[in-house]
């Protein structure tokens, strides 16, 4: 798998929420806007290292199957995502998923429930980035975790494709919940 630049990274997530890259092909000026929000460093001041840059990343989309250009009837070009290209934008937004813990727990647990099938391969990555969050693993397929998180939870069923095996549950108490306010530090 090749390792994309932040800067190819950032082209495509900003393509994926407003088609950019679509109006950029045929407006310099909005080539211009783009480069300036996306390369803040000294060395991208310069406009020509902008697009220097900015054509590199989309080089690289496209070689990569990440975007596809096709030209319509009328002699116009657009530039769309390719199902791969949508794939990868999930992979980015897998990597940088977090989950906020506000400065006061506002005492309602969160609970995770799943019976996954073992084959399917959506379980253990599942549980692998409850870990990474910092979930307590109260039973097999039962995890807690006190802050807000349904979205993310959310986000990580659709992307495995879970939405039959998970349940998202909030609890105001669990019996003896005092080991769990231990290990997330609320006594």
């Amino acid at each position: 798998m090749p390792k994309y630049s932040e800067i190819t990274k950032k082209v495509l997530l900003a393509f994926a929420i407003g088609g950019v890259l679509a109006v950029a092909f045929v407006a310099p000026p909005t080539l211009k806007l783009f480069g300036e929000l996306f390369l803040k460093d000294k060395e991208a001041k310069n406009n020509r290292e902008q697009r220097r840059r900015f054509s590199r990343a989309l080089y690289q989309l496209k070689k990569s199957r990440l975007i596809i250009t096709k030209q319509k009837q009328d002699g116009t070009f657009v530039t769309e995502l390719t199902e791969k290209g949508k794939r990868k934008i999930r992979e980015f937004q897998l990597e940088n998923l977090a989950i906020l813990h506000p400065k006061q727990w506002d005492g309602i647990w969160r609970i995770i429930i799943f019976d996954i099938p073992k084959k399917h391969r959506g379980r253990n990555a599942l549980r692998e980035k409850l870990k990474t969050f910092g979930f307590y693993q109260l039973q097999e397929s039962v995890w807690v975790f006190p802050y807000p998180c349904f979205s993310e939870i959310e986000f990580l069923v659709e992307l495995f494709n879970l939405y039959p095996y998970v349940n998202y549950l909030e609890a105001t108490s669990i019996k003896n919940d005092a080991k769990l306010k231990r290990h997330f530090a609320l006594l």
